[in-house]
């Protein structure tokens, strides 16, 4: 009989975080063998079979439960008009400041908001008292300065004695959106007809609304989900797979009457957190809704689904909830000359439906589900040992129905028999589980690799099966077990 005695957060920080996942064949650096490259990473075994399980659960959620919502999987490339209407190729973009000695790069807004934090109301009057400029003045008073030019923080930065100055290149803008060629021969980037890798996904729902509307003779309300990737060039995504330049999303766009947005706002965001919850298993204590201070200019309100990160010292966006009004039909209408109207028959008029969006980072899904659930177990094994000595495992408890491995079919020796045995036993399970096998090690270690890597059940072959046609059954959370004849090993593995 187990008995866990003190149970703990394996997570504490960015690093074990980074080396865990790698050990475990979970997330590696990519391009390793050439020194890595920044802020991109490849999905080993696992945490592609973990990524695919969200993914494969959010869709569930999503569509597959509802009959007003259709999947979509839109183009990576799209017409390059498509980012102008969009307003990307204008407005998306950060501004960047450089060090000139250590070659780092900041986010020239959010370091001087960070200098300007720390100092007291009295210090940002004097400052004040040095410019004769009421918008310079309005931006150092509130300490903000998101909507600001790089001259503007450029000013800032000299007035305020922005520290080490004379060190840091002058800010300038920094385009977030990647630029490439597509037919073009010597190699070259046309700026005029550049194409650029989707900065985010929801664009390829909006250029395919009347097609997606017709083909399926939808009614408003409805939603368009999709899943895919999308590019960002940022300035700095140092926080292993939360911020990447390459990353997953799962958007949902849904597209309803005016009138219909706050009723059905509210309503999402109440699916969206419960979806956290109920089908992730994460704890409501580590999440939050955080309402927008500051709007895009096109939205009427917006929320954040937040979690609070041990690896990134507190919470961060998961999910963005947001009402769009009708800019995004409106932006591509103007600029394809496509006509974006919906005739609504039931209340007898034309108008461009407004849009209510939900985004989802899958990255940082697959990053929250490992640091809530992994864990560093102490336990004592009563049966084997009744000086009741301390032994320890560490073990990922996330729900049995996201897990990458969901049974480990383990002989209990490599006698060719049991090996026979087992394999058997295993073609039977893989019509309806994914499974893995493992005969190398003792069987208590290799009990304790398929707890870290999450897998809720071990089936284990000795040589008592070769006569009564009996397996054992390990739990992962309990690590209790049971015998059961062959037979019936299916009624056993209970998934959510």
């Amino acid at each position: 009989m187990f008995k866990i005695v003190n149970s703990r957060k394996y997570i504490s920080d960015l690093e074990v975080l980074r080396a865990w996942t790698k050990e475990n064949g979970f997330i590696y650096p990519s391009s390793e063998i050439y020194g890595g490259f920044s802020a991109v990473y490849d999905y080993g075994h696992l945490g592609y079979l973990l990524k695919e399980n969200i993914k494969r659960n959010w869709e569930k959620s999503v569509v597959h439960s509802r009959n007003d919502m259709v999947l979509l999987d839109s183009a990576i490339f799209m017409h390059p008009k498509t980012w102008h209407a969009s307003g990307h190729v204008s407005n998306f973009s950060d501004i960047l400041i450089e060090n000139k000695k250590t070659n780092i790069r900041y986010r020239a807004d959010h370091v001087v908001e960070d200098w300007l934090s720390k100092k007291t109301d009295q210090e940002l009057e004097y400052f004040c008292t040095k410019t004769a400029k009421k918008n310079i003045q309005e931006m150092i008073k509130k300490r903000d300065l998101d909507k600001s030019t790089p001259e503007e923080i450029y000013e800032v930065m000299k007035i305020t004695d922005f520290p080490d100055l004379e060190n840091f290149t002058k800010p300038r803008t920094f385009s977030l959106m990647i630029k490439t060629n597509l037919g073009i021969t010597d190699g070259t980037i046309d700026n005029d007809n550049a194409v650029f890798p989707r900065a985010e996904t929801c664009q390829g729902i909006y250029l395919n609304f009347k097609n997606v509307l017709q083909t399926y003779r939808l009614k408003i309300p409805f939603g368009i989900a999709q899943t895919g990737k999308a590019f960002r060039n940022e300035i700095i995504a140092r926080q292993f797979i939360f911020r990447t330049r390459e990353f997953e999303q799962m958007e949902m766009q849904y597209f309803l009457h005016p009138n219909d947005m706050n009723s059905k706002f509210e309503e999402w965001k109440n699916l969206r957190l419960d979806w956290y919850v109920n089908e992730l298993g994460i704890s409501p204590s580590n999440l939050r809704l955080k309402k927008h201070e500051k709007l895009a200019h096109y939205a009427s309100q917006a929320f954040d689904i937040e979690y609070k990160f041990e690896s990134l010292s507190g919470y961060k966006e998961l999910e963005g909830i947001h009402a769009r009004g009708d800019w995004d039909l409106s932006s591509h209408s103007k600029m394809s000359g496509e006509n974006m109207e919906y005739y609504d028959q039931q209340r007898n008029e034309k108008y461009i439906p407004h849009v209510l969006e939900t985004s989802v980072g899958l990255n940082r899904c697959v990053m929250m589900l490992i640091e809530e659930n992994l864990y560093e177990e102490e336990f004592i094994n009563n049966e084997k040992d009744k000086n009741t000595a301390i032994d320890k495992r560490i073990v990922l408890k996330i729900k049995k129905n996201l897990a990458p491995i969901q049974v480990a079919i383990l002989p209990l020796s490599k006698k060719p028999e049991l090996i026979h045995k087992t394999l058997e036993i295993q073609q039977q399970l893989r019509n309806r589980f994914i499974t893995s096998y493992d005969e190398t090690g003792s069987i208590g270690k290799r009990y304790r690799r398929q707890d870290e890597i999450g897998t809720p059940y071990c089936v284990t072959v000795d040589f008592d099966s070769l006569e009564d046609n009996c397996i054992t059954i390990r739990n992962r959370d309990d690590m209790t077990q049971i015998r059961v004849p062959i037979s019936e090993i299916q009624s056993y593995l209970m998934f959510d």
